[in-house]
């Protein structure tokens, strides 16, 4: 085999000088590999600290979007469970990301990555590279994808996961005021 190449990919938003790495080997099988950083998560994609929609737009489909589908994506965060929960909040009805979340649910809960993902995999259920499909346009109320893109990364800032019930043995301690963060330690 030869020696691994790699394109660096210009990609501001996230910050002003964010930077993708993509990698192959020539004759290689192996697929080639995405280094994405704060642009593309699984199921996601990183917020817009520096940069516009517009740039974010221009970074998932003519850049990233333009690569082999088959890419292996490796971002540069492991918050796949709760961008998943998102992607649910926006179309309940996508099976695919229905599916992809029990996954990641599964694979959180035996301490196991959720990366990497493929370019593929990341078109069928993240909401980020599916704006100009008409449930995530139903759901922004907007069919212009840029716009489409800014609605959902601002919905996604605001976004909490559903609050879960304590465990029974914390809340029997708090009752029997064994825990109180209220009282001063002596």
């Amino acid at each position: 085999f030869g020696a691994i190449r790699v394109r660096c990919l210009f990609t501001p938003c996230h910050t002003s000088g964010h930077m993708c790495y993509f990698m192959w080997e020539d004759g290689s099988p192996d697929a080639p590999a995405l280094f994405s950083g704060d642009t593309l998560f699984v199921g996601g994609c990183g917020k817009f600290f520096e940069g516009t929609a517009e740039q974010m737009y221009a970074n998932l489909t003519q850049i990233l979007g333009a690569l082999p589908k088959e890419t292996k994506v490796f971002c540069g965060h492991e918050c796949t469970v709760r961008n998943l929960k998102f992607a649910l909040k926006v179309e309940p009805e996508n099976e695919m990301v229905k599916k992809k979340l029990a996954w990641a649910k599964q694979r959180d809960d035996e301490d196991l990555p959720t990366v990497p993902s493929t370019l593929q995999e990341e078109f069928l259920y993240n909401p980020f590279l599916r704006v100009t499909e008409e449930p995530l346009q139903k759901f922004t109320g907007k069919t212009d994808p840029v716009e489409v893109l800014r609605t959902l990364r601002t919905e996604k800032d605001n976004f909490k996961k559903p609050k879960e019930r304590p465990n029974p043995q914390a809340m029997l301690a708090f009752d029997w005021g064994l825990f109180n963060p209220f009282l001063e330690k002596k």
